[in-house]
C-alpha cells in the first residue's frame, strides 16, 4: 500500500498545485520563490518527492494531478484509522469526540453519512 503521508511544507506545496494544476514547472518554481521562499532546487527535489507519492506528475514542463486534494485526505485518514484503530471506525469516532458533546447539526451529519454508506 502506498503511504499517504506528507509533512506541512510538502502540504503547503501540494495546495499551490492543487489550486493551480495544470501549472508549468517554470511558473511553480516562481510561485514557490514568492509563496515559500524556496530555490529552484528545493522546488524540484520536493516535486519529485511527490509525484514519487503518485500525487503529481510532471512531462514536458507541466505539472498535472494525478490524485485530488480530496482523495489524498480520504486515503491519508483511511491510513490513519487502519494504523492507529485497527480499522475500527467506531473506535476512532470515540476517541476524536472523546467525551464531548455532539451538536444536533454534527449528529445529524454523521447519521446521514451512515445512511449513504449503507445504501453503497
Amino acid at each position: 500500500m502506498a503511504e499517504y503521508q506528507i509533512g506541512s511544507m510538502e502540504s503547503r506545496f501540494a495546495d499551490l498545485i492543487w489550486d493551480r494544476a495544470p501549472i508549468t514547472t517554470s511558473d511553480l518554481i516562481r510561485l514557490c520563490e514568492k509563496e515559500l521562499n524556496w530555490k529552484r532546487t528545493t522546488t524540484y527535489t520536493v516535486l519529485k518527492r511527490l509525484c514519487e507519492k503518485g500525487l503529481f506528475d510532471t512531462q514536458n514542463g507541466i505539472v498535472r494531478v494525478l490524485l485530488s486534494r480530496e482523495e489524498f485526505y480520504a486515503r491519508q485518514s483511511r491510513q490513519y484509522v487502519n494504523a492507529a484503530f485497527q480499522g475500527s471506525l467506531p473506535a476512532f469516532l470515540a476517541a476524536f469526540t472523546g467525551g464531548r458533546k455532539l451538536t444536533a447539526e454534527e449528529a445529524a451529519e454523521l447519521r446521514t453519512m451512515i445512511e449513504q454508506a449503507e445504501e453503497e
